[in-house]
């Protein structure tokens, strides 16, 4: 019997492809509507923004009503012991040993500090928590953050926000043959539903974006099409694409003549 072709994060099964962020939108009529449409079944927030608004309280029973997964983030972090104090607040918060792991080393492009990350990983994972470690396409780094426990993985496509898309293919490519039994997720930089579409078809296993969805002209419309794009690249993952070649082949080999005359 054919099994449900599930995403798996820790062991638990996940049906939709699509994690989604909840911060940018223009209202949270807009949010709510937005996270539906995406199909998605879990949703990132932080506990840092979020804590000092004013309609806090409105926003978290919002969240709530969405029913879905809530995955807790550092965002905003620039030391280990910053991020790893925020992480045991998400935990006592929001009841969740899942960690979206989020350490900035640099301020101009928001790239992560990949020596920091692999300190609070460590000290996160022997905490008992499920670290999701937010990171740049470099293999060794994420064979690092494997070899500490991470069973997921979520290396950049571009910069935070720049919509740019997967400026290193090749790099998300050897990542995924290097480590074929790690879940990854691409996580950032994505602007238009054919990013998503690609990293899928790169064998990735998920993708989680905010800005492309709560910054398009018509949110609602943008999550149907990232999440349609999501499903169309896993499946043509999933039916193998067809070997490049350098030279054309015709896809009628013989013309002009009926093919019950050809030999």
């Amino acid at each position: 019997m054919q099994t449900k072709d599930c995403l798996t994060i820790y062991g638990e099964q996940i049906n939709s492809r699509l994690l989604i962020g909840s911060a940018l939108y223009p209202s949270p009529a807009v949010m709510e509507e937005s996270i539906k449409a995406s199909g998605s079944q879990i949703v990132t927030v932080s506990l840092r923004r979020q804590q000092s608004a004013a309609a806090g309280d409105d926003f978290w029973q919002l969240i709530k009503n969405t029913g879905l997964k809530i995955l807790p983030n550092t965002a905003g972090c620039h030391s280990v012991k910053e991020a790893v104090t925020l992480a045991k607040m998400c935990r006592e918060v929001f009841a969740t040993d899942w960690i979206k792991l989020e350490l900035i080393g640099d301020d101009y492009n928001l790239q992560p500090d990949p020596f920091a990350l692999l300190e609070a990983t460590k000290i996160l994972i022997d905490d008992g928590f499920k670290v999701l470690p937010y990171c740049t396409d470099d293999l060794v780094l994420c064979q690092r953050l494997n070899e500490l426990g991470c069973e997921v993985l979520m290396p950049w496509g571009a910069p935070i926000g720049t919509g740019k898309g997967l400026l290193n293919s090749y790099n998300l490519k050897i990542i995924r043959e290097r480590l074929p039994n790690t879940t990854l997720i691409v996580d950032a930089g994505l602007g238009l539903p054919s990013h998503a579409c690609q990293a899928l078809e790169l064998g990735y296993d998920a993708v989680l974006l905010n800005s492309a969805i709560a910054g398009a002209g018509c949110p609602i419309t943008m999550s149907r099409a990232f999440k349609a794009a999501v499903e169309a690249g896993r499946f043509a993952y999933k039916a193998k694409a067809m070997p490049e070649k350098d030279l054309a082949a015709p896809s009628t080999p013989t013309m002009g003549m009926p093919f019950w005359h050809q030999q």
